[in-house]
């Protein structure tokens, strides 16, 4: 998808009357955006909610599910954990950097316990147990689960603990999460208007944000805000045209998104002069099946390993991608990454678990799978060998994979190639590709309450954001759970901060 529409905002004093009012208009219903009309509705504001979709849930009824949480929630404390903020600020301070924000990673996590609450109190389910193994989505309903807090180098920075909260389903709980959250918008008041997308901002002489111009149905219409606007409208994995300006390694990969991530609500924020931060960065999640990767080894073109295993699998990807060509010895094939396992770590990972996966390559010895893989002679003859002796000796001095997952392999060894992709088993066909899937991270400047930030860091009047739309906790890294979380968190301040903003009647 290639977007390229205008976005210059249109001045309120052109607009002769409006379709439609509210105090804070919301545009984008997913997490984020639930998050924030439940917010400004409580607080007393007449609160819309717009989607260009014809129904609410967005890229988070398709996720995972998972939210970030930790600092001593309930679920962590059911299941034996104790944990601290400051623990918790370190990991995401080291997984979500480099440049992740201090100050909103502070915030957040001082206020996670306080969050989960929210959360509970809006009706999702956490089911007090553990899920304790690698993957990517539990097949069960356990309500916690480890991403990569008890794997090198961050068992050296702070005290693990599990902190994926998991809504009580079973795979993926998004469409749960966003079922709870839309129930509690609407309950507090918000209304809501579909197949609307919104195109530009209406601004007063000030440079307030005061409304938007939208299309529905063909037909244009227009849409007063008194006190603000909320834009959680998504990243902008879907737009081809930025991806090539901004992050062009994101290109010609699997898009992870409702296929509505266009930038749009990012673009006509600049157009008013909105700053944006981390444009280059995403998240890249590899199509390899992560129990599979802990119980084996992780190497790439050279036939050679580049990170531990047994870390969080996204990280894995991000590696491949953003690393792994950077000297050039094998750009164009950035994302060539082979899982190698032996029978019994194949058979170690339940049939159902492994989403279909099958060896792509199966040789009697090292040497007869480097060849059948097209792999440079003698380099995984030498990686094998290697990561033999370290596990033979139960230490990784290479890449810390800790004890737990580290075994030699014995032939025959098996090799899985991430291009074959993966199936979740709620899906079907063929997902043959680049192996790797991908989403933006960078996004508009927004302060601890969404307000966003102009290039000289001043708030622009009336306007917020929150979600993948804004750059919020990240860096250059990633978390599962840190979007949700971070939308969610951060999507309740910019809905109260709007609804707090005076009534405003001029319009124009």
């Amino acid at each position: 998808m290639t977007v390229r529409n205008s976005v210059r905002p249109r001045a309120a004093a052109a607009i002769d009357n409006y379709d439609f009012e509210a105090d804070v208009l919301v545009v984008g219903y997913g997490a984020a955006g639930a998050s924030a009309a439940f917010e400004a509705a409580r607080a007393g504001a007449r609160v819309l909610v717009v989607d260009r979709a014809g129904g609410a849930g967005g890229a988070s009824a398709l996720s995972g599910g998972e939210i970030y949480l930790g600092g001593g929630t309930p679920v962590q404390r059911a299941c034996g954990f104790a944990d601290t903020a400051e623990d918790m600020a370190a990991f995401l301070t080291a997984a979500l950097g480099p440049s992740a924000d201090p100050a909103k990673i502070a915030e957040y996590c001082a206020g996670s316990v306080e969050h989960f609450q929210w959360l509970v109190d809006r009706g999702v389910p956490f089911k007090p147990s553990l899920w304790d193994a690698p993957t990517w989505v539990p097949p069960t309903d356990d309500g916690l689960m480890w991403l990569g807090e008890n794997s090198w180098p961050f068992t050296e920075l702070a005290t693990p603990a599990p902190r994926g909260h998991r809504p009580t389903a079973n795979d993926f709980g998004g469409k749960l999460l966003m079922e709870c959250l839309t129930e509690a918008a609407e309950s507090a008041g918000a209304e809501a208007l579909f197949d609307t997308y919104v195109t530009n901002l209406i601004v007063a002489e000030n440079n307030t944000v005061v409304g938007v111009v939208a299309r529905r149905y063909g037909k244009e219409l227009t849409i007063r805000a008194h006190r603000g606007v909320v834009l959680t409208t998504g990243g902008f994995v879907d737009n081809d045209a930025m991806l090539a300006d901004h992050a062009p390694q994101l290109l010609g990969h699997t898009k992870v998104s409702a296929g509505t991530d266009d930038g749009s609500g990012i673009r006509m924020a600049q157009a008013l002069g909105a700053a944006v931060r981390h444009m280059g960065a995403g998240q890249v999640g590899m199509s390899l099946i992560p129990g599979l990767a802990a119980r084996g080894m992780v190497v790439n073109a050279r036939g050679q390993r580049f990170m531990n295993e047994d870390t969080y699998p996204g990280r894995i990807g991000q590696a491949a991608l953003y690393r792994q060509n950077m000297g050039g010895a094998w750009a164009g094939d950035d994302t060539a990454v082979w899982v190698i396992v032996d029978e019994t770590g194949f058979e170690d990972v339940p049939e159902p678990q492994r989403w279909g996966v099958q060896p792509t390559h199966v040789g009697e010895t090292p040497e007869e799978l480097e060849q059948l893989t097209g792999l440079p002679t003698g380099s995984l003859v030498d990686t094998v060998l290697r990561y033999n002796e370290l596990a033979a000796r139960g230490d990784d001095l290479d890449f810390h994979k800790s004890p737990r997952w580290l075994r030699p392999l014995t032939s025959p060894l098996a090799a899985i190639d991430v291009k074959a992709g993966v199936r979740p088993p709620s899906e079907a066909g063929d997902r043959r590709g680049t192996g790797a899937s991908v989403f933006t991270l960078g996004g508009l400047h927004t302060d601890l309450d969404g307000h966003v930030l102009d290039v000289n860091g001043d708030r622009i009047g009336g306007l917020f954001a929150a979600g993948r739309a804004a750059n919020g906790l990240h860096g250059f890294g990633y978390i599962s759970g840190t979007s949700l979380g971070d939308g969610t968190f951060f999507g309740r301040r910019a809905g109260a901060a709007a609804a707090e903003k005076p009534r405003d009647d001029q319009g124009r």
